[in-house]
């Protein structure tokens, strides 16, 4: 899998894995993946809607949380928010599925962790519907107190006993899906991110539509199927939004011209990158060195 898909968390502390992120349109805290970041990690994340509003593509499926809304998200499975108001925060909770087993070859890792994160259900909204819902999101919202204050005695055990008492709310409310579904999720993933990755690998050269579907071993009506179904998009759009992001990290750190970062990103002509840039971004790539923080809110 692509590595620049792939989130390799750092634990501010190794020796207890599990974190919380704070983000907002402007930054993640502390630095991760963060808004409008397509990615994957082998953690489970659970992501809470703090501020505003948001919606968080969850292989493909648009979800629209409000504050105090919630959606479980499995290990492996490509998110990303897509869309977070001006004003807009959420938090993401991410640990390993250790942390619910207690030890390797426990009963609950057997019965009760293994069999819901190995099933490939993709995601689960919390919305507060139900008073079993409700019972999560206050957890939650307990959760998030307790990381911003962690200096207090004993708060790893605070953290991992709620975490546990959610997840045992979550999976006896919970239908896993059905072997077949599980089956056909797990293909239509990995295929995805096989696309992606030889995109996110090879965005600097000459890319056709059949070079794209070959890396998932798939006919180009299939390819481009996969990708209006999963990310609502063609492959080509992806692709040049790809290279639009890649030449903002150029834009913002090099002093390469406009004609050299256009071709270090894999477009032929200048003028398409010029073009593209600005009906992407608002403004043209040298009014994007000068103000690039200053970009619209969403997309």
């Amino acid at each position: 899998m692509d590595k620049q898909l792939h989130e390799a968390i750092q634990y501010p502390d190794q020796t207890f894995p599990y974190i919380m992120y704070t983000h907002t349109l402007r930054q993640t805290i502390p630095k991760g993946r963060g808004f409008n970041d397509l990615h994957w990690h082998q953690e489970l994340q659970i992501t809470l809607a703090t501020k505003g509003s948001l919606t968080i593509q969850i292989n493909g499926i648009d979800f629209h949380l409000r504050e105090g809304q919630a959606v479980f998200i499995n290990k492996s499975v490509l998110h990303v928010v897509t869309r977070l108001t001006h004003d807009g925060e959420y938090v993401s909770f991410n640990f390993p599925e250790k942390l619910l087993a207690f030890y390797s070859g426990s009963a609950m890792e057997k019965n009760h962790v293994l069999p819901i994160t190995n099933s490939y259900l993709l995601s689960y909204e919390i919305r507060g519907e139900t008073e079993w819902q409700k019972q999560i999101l206050r957890i939650l919202w307990e959760l998030k107190q307790e990381f911003e204050s962690k200096n207090n005695w004993g708060w790893q055990y605070e953290i991992s006993i709620k975490t546990v008492q959610l997840w045992l709310i979550l999976i006896s409310n919970m239908t896993l899906p059905s072997e077949e579904s599980s089956k056909h999720n797990r293909l239509k993933q990995e295929r995805l991110q096989l696309m992606l990755s030889f995109i996110h690998q090879s965005y600097a050269d000459p890319i056709t539509l059949k070079d794209i579907a070959d890396a998932a071993h798939l006919s180009v009506s299939e390819c481009t199927r996969s990708f209006k179904t999963s990310i609502h998009r063609t492959p080509y759009s992806y692709l040049v939004q790809y290279r639009i992001n890649k030449s903002c990290e150029l834009l913002q750190s090099t002093e390469y011209s406009i004609t050299e970062i256009a071709q270090r990103v894999g477009f032929n002509h200048v003028n398409h990158f010029i073009q593209a840039f600005k009906k992407d971004r608002g403004m043209t790539p040298k009014e994007y060195q000068k103000n690039g923080v200053k970009e619209k809110g969403y997309r």
